[in-house]
């Protein structure tokens, strides 16, 4: 980022000979890394429509995270000053949302927010320095906040009175700049309370499904880490994420769990993409998503049924909008104690690696009481919804500008993700139980299983009359096709390289001589299916009372039919509806015939 070149439009030595709009106001975003960028990405929309502004974005290249910094500016669309060149150029405003680089040359009038839910964590020591019984809680030391003994900002945003007053403790030099003007990520979560079932629908969770999440911070001693609290290295014994990944598909039934993971923008970018992907591949084959760190999280969190997190301001926000939180790393020591994030660890109940993740996980859904975590959601902001207002006013009253007339302060809404259901290319083990009655009824429980891992030994998996495999054709343990009972394929019906769904059944059946039936999803609330003997069938999801259809994985659909099929029982009995339970929920099957065996 240092070897850019120089900008000579809209601003330069000759920027007045090219440019089309002269004489704006000059506003500079100051970008850290691509965590502090999310939150000036909160708060560009309080600048639009206004012809009056020209504003620029710069990187201080003093992270240690600058990986995906330049792409992020890129998708921005902004002018990018290399950081020699902000420095030597004047602007009205600049706004940043971290302490790092050398802000106290930057010529304008200096904001800087918080990046997170206020501030918490206290420095970490640096490798070999001598370790200090109380470090310095980031953001609130007069190590950031001051500059030759004056305030470095022009203005400090905080969100909440308790702030200001543990400001106040540890720097009183820099309280007069403090300005409460509330918390725009939070703004935004609460704004798009109201769409929680659209969101939860968007990322694929059925009716009756809980959704799970899981939310870290960086650090070693963070959820995703390596090191428990107070461990001096890393050791298999003491690595909570191999466990905890391997619990989420032995114990998390697949119909009745949704798992997605939030990670920190640093463990993103610090680590690279491609081994973030590579450390989750197993939990991803098994159903696992993980949120790109620049998009849908927020979303997530709003939907969710359980937050499972640690120290993360991301885990207290989940707290703050109501949700269920079990802790499953929580250094009390790196945080300040008499913050809101401390608190919540003082709170919220903890993950015990000895006991039964699912156990835990319902036990914290069950127990949490709406109000209980009320008291966090008081002190994330004291101006609940209305930041966008106070902001602007900040920013325009130390440009010395009127805010524009008749368009009033307004954040973006959450965006609604693109529908992105849990995809299993692991091998799935379905436990079944047939019953008849007026209509035909199979109870399912599936488990998306890996290498030589055992049947999970509890519920319907130890009592269940049937049992049988389910195999994606995309899977990477091709030698599981040639003795899976059930083979599924995911495509559009038209897809040429593989459809008609009638042709690609039958090829499937004659490419894996041991398989009893083949599996053609062309929707997420349908597939088509062959048997062995012939029968070419339509399953689909009979509408729910609001005229939806229920966005349950067909190929539970398709493995309840090779199950009452397996049982000895005809296919022209399940014709025209078939029931599949799946744990406490009764989905209705509709079985179409679309040609006789």
């Amino acid at each position: 980022m240092g070897g850019a070149a120089r900008l000579r439009v809209p601003v330069g030595a000759d920027a007045e000979r090219w440019v089309t709009r002269a004489g704006c106001r000059r506003v500079l975003l100051v970008v850290h890394n691509v965590t502090s960028a999310t939150r000036l990405l909160d708060v560009l929309p309080l600048f639009g429509g206004d012809v009056r502004l020209q504003l620029f974005a710069t990187c201080t290249g003093s992270s240690p995270f600058l990986a995906g910094v330049p792409e992020l500016l890129t998708g921005v669309g902004l002018p990018v000053l290399p950081w020699e060149q902000a420095k030597e150029t004047t602007f009205d405003l600049a706004v940043s949302a971290s302490y790092g680089g050398e802000l106290d040359e930057i010529r304008a009038e200096l904001v800087i927010l918080s990046h997170g839910m206020g501030y918490n964590k206290r420095l970490a020591t640096p490798a070999g320095a001598e370790r200090r019984s109380s470090a310095p809680v980031f953001g609130l030391s007069p190590d950031w906040l001051l500059h030759r003994g004056r305030p470095l900002a022009a203005a400090t945003v905080l969100s909440h009175p308790e702030q200001l007053e543990r400001l106040r403790a540890s720097c009183p030099q820099a309280a007069p700049t403090a300005v409460l003007a509330g918390d725009p990520c939070y703004d935004r979560l609460i704004g798009g309370l109201p769409q929680r079932e659209l969101f939860r629908r968007a990322l694929g969770v059925a009716p009756g499904q809980k959704l799970v999440v899981l939310s870290s911070t960086w650090s070693s001693r963070s959820l995703f880490g390596a090191l428990e609290a107070g461990s001096g290295a890393a050791d298999d014994a003491d690595d909570l994420l191999p466990w905890l990944l391997s619990r989420l598909s032995t114990e998390l039934p697949a119909d009745e769990y949704r798992s997605v993971a939030v990670l920190h923008p640093n463990i993103w970018y610090g680590h690279g993409p491609g081994q973030v992907r590579s450390w989750l591949d197993h939990a991803r084959r098994a159903g696992l998503d993980a949120v790109p760190p620049l998009d849908w999280w927020r979303q997530a969190l709003i939907a969710a049924d359980c937050v499972l997190g640690d120290h993360s301001s991301v885990t207290y926000y989940a707290a703050a909008i109501g949700a269920p939180v079990l802790l499953g790393a929580f250094p009390q020591d790196a945080l300040d104690p008499h913050s809101p994030v401390a608190a919540l660890g003082r709170t919220a109940p903890r993950l015990v690696r000895q006991g039964s993740l699912r156990a835990q996980i319902d036990a914290a859904i069950t127990a949490h009481e709406p109000d209980s975590y009320a008291h966090f959601a008081e002190q994330a902001s004291s101006s609940p919804g209305e930041s966008a207002g106070l902001l602007r006013r900040l920013f325009y009253g130390l440009m010395g500008l009127p805010e524009p007339d008749g368009h009033a302060a307004l954040l973006d809404p959450l965006p609604l993700p693109p529908h992105q259901p849990a995809r299993r290319t692991t091998p799935v083990r379905v436990f079944a139980e047939v019953a008849d009655g007026p209509t035909p009824e199979v109870t399912l429980v599936r488990h998306p299983v890996s290498g030589d891992a055992p049947d999970p030994a509890e519920g319907l998996a130890a009592r269940a009359e049937l049992a049988h495999t389910a195999v994606d054709e995309e899977t990477r343990e091709a030698g599981r096709l040639r003795v899976a009972d059930v083979i599924l394929r995911h495509a559009p019906a038209d897809d040429p390289r593989l459809g008609p769904p009638a042709a690609w059944t039958a090829e499937a059946l004659a490419r894996y001589p041991y398989c009893a039936l083949a599996v053609y999803a062309d929707g997420p609330d349908r597939c088509v299916v062959r048997t062995r003997q012939g029968d070419l069938l339509r399953l689909s999801a009979a509408p729910g009372p609001d005229g939806r259809p229920d966005l349950c994985d067909p190929a539970a659909y398709a493995s309840a039919l090779h199950a009452w099929v397996a049982s000895g029982r005809k296919v022209c009995e399940a014709v025209p509806e078939l029931v599949v339970r799946t744990g406490a929920v009764v989905r209705r099957v509709t079985v179409e015939r679309l040609s006789p065996a």
